[in-house]
């Protein structure tokens, strides 16, 4: 199994995940948002090689509000949720390269 130590930066309406040189890495992992918000912003900008990856974000009720294919790059919008401590999950399957996403409160 491959050490993931991803790179995050997670502030209040701020977060910032990424994760360079992948060969490989199948994981599932929750990291706590504070969102002073309704809604996220996601910006997604890694380059994915081989495997997948996904990211989820679920609101403070535990309502999904985003899921996003990290082969996928761009500006997203979640739907609308309920403001207090997100949930962002990463899913990855075997995933290869580079991972590199932001979620912002609009």
């Amino acid at each position: 199994l491959e050490q993931f130590e991803p790179e995050i930066s997670n502030i209040t309406d701020s977060f910032q995940l990424q994760a360079t040189g992948l060969t490989g890495v199948t994981a599932t992992i929750d990291y706590n948002w504070e969102n002073t918000g309704t809604m996220a912003n996601i910006d997604q900008s890694g380059v994915l090689t081989g495997g997948q990856a996904r990211v989820m974000i679920m609101d403070a009720v535990g309502t999904q509000v985003y899921d996003g294919d990290l082969m996928d790059t761009g500006s997203y919008q979640s739907t609308a949720g309920t403001t207090g401590t997100w949930v962002i999950r990463l899913n990855a399957t075997d995933a290869q390269g580079d991972l590199n996403f932001r979620v912002q409160k609009p």
